[in-house]
């Protein structure tokens, strides 16, 4: 079988879905001259949070300005503490600091590699402003416990769904669960916009503060009334959002029935956790992500070997990152997080995937776990 496996490509970690529908959208907004944020930007914003199920969303130029203009806009800054995990990508941590605000990192749980929200009350102070819980994965958060924790301490609870399009809890989508949220459109995300991000909220003056805060503080041309930055999302991006936008349920179906797949093939596999979806929840699997018990790293070379991309989300979680050690986190420890890191190994899940890379993933483990 791997002689057989040898000669085959390459099956990437992640493959962009992009369409004839993209193309045209984009040569539209290239014919019409109007390139910067413009009624294209205007659409997608009303589109998606018609789809998202909230009354306001506001198009940003990626995930990470989302979560910080969220944050200001909420009045969080120099002085204040934000609790959430260190088990993510760096972008929810920094956008914290951005702000002048310092992060408190809690520990997460090992099932849905989430923030524990039986950890997080030791971590409130009277200097806590805000829990950030983060769908990571595609696995939403327990947004229903971490907002009451949040409601039972007067501070604000907010979600970082940037890898949780379309996930849901008891049937209602991240970003409508209550709480004021973001979205990334990084290229591997369940849909992208090349590069872009999204706030959902059901508050008017959180969308127009971000509104300005988008664009240097401007409601009408060179009127500034409050000092704000460059963040606006092109039309270019919008148009192709627009066009994934359309597709994301299908995306999203698929995902799930790939995911399915994969864990019906691999749950008898020594050595290896497979993803969970809790009761209630909606998983999109952004990634499909297994707790590999031993050789973590020896696993991942000889699945390459294999023509398998694989990847590690994330192999060093944030506190222990040389730039938050030098802000003093050196000595927090995290026990959970820490072993994740040594741990996980992420599976292709995406949308470009057929019946006979899903079965070329599955057989290339079952021979590579086999082989440790």
């Amino acid at each position: 079988m791997k002689d057989a496996l040898d000669t085959l490509k390459m099956i990437p970690i992640a493959a962009p879905q992009i369409g004839d529908e993209e193309r045209n959208a984009v040569l539209a907004v290239l014919d019409s001259g109007q390139l910067a944020q413009g009624p294209v930007v205007e659409e997608f914003e009303r589109e998606f949070a018609r789809w998202c199920g909230v009354p306001f969303a506001v198009a940003v130029n990626s995930g990470t300005a989302a979560l910080h203009l969220l944050m200001l806009a909420h009045g969080i800054g120099r002085g204040d503490e934000v609790i959430t995990t260190p088990f993510t990508f760096i972008a929810s941590a920094n956008a914290i600091l951005y702000t002048g605000a310092r992060p408190v990192f809690v520990d997460v749980e090992s099932e849905t590699f989430n923030l524990d929200p039986g950890r997080i009350e030791a971590a409130i102070t009277p200097m806590t402003k805000a829990i950030l819980g983060v769908d990571l994965y595609g696995h939403p958060a327990d947004v229903g416990e971490l907002k009451a924790i949040a409601e039972r301490h007067g501070i604000l609870f907010l979600e970082d769904a940037c890898q949780a399009h379309g996930a849901t809890v008891d049937g209602v989508k991240t970003g409508a669960l209550g709480a004021d949220a973001t979205f990334s459109f990084y290229p591997t995300k369940n849909m992208t916009t090349g590069e872009g991000g999204m706030v959902s909220t059901a508050d008017p003056e959180v969308a127009r503060r971000i509104r300005l805060l988008r664009q240097h503080g401007a409601d009408t041309r060179y009127v500034h009334d409050i000092v704000g930055y460059n963040f606006r999302m092109t039309e270019i991006a919008a148009a192709i959002g627009l066009a994934q936008l359309h597709k994301l349920d299908g995306f999203n179906a698929t995902r799930r029935a790939n995911a399915s797949v994969l864990t019906n093939d691999l749950r008898d596999v020594p050595g290896l956790r497979l993803p969970i979806e809790r009761q209630g929840f909606g998983h999109v699997y952004h990634q499909y992500t297994v707790v590999v018990e031993r050789k973590r790293d020896e696993l991942q070379k000889k699945l390459r070997d294999l023509g398998v991309g694989t990847a590690v989300h994330y192999p060093i979680p944030v506190h222990r990152q040389p730039a938050y050690r030098v802000l003093g986190y050196g000595d927090v420890s995290l026990p959970v997080s820490e072993r994740l890191a040594g741990q996980v190994l992420s599976l292709p899940v995406h949308t470009g995937l057929g019946e006979a890379e899903l079965h070329r993933i599955i057989d290339s483990v079952r021979l590579a776990v086999a082989s440790l």
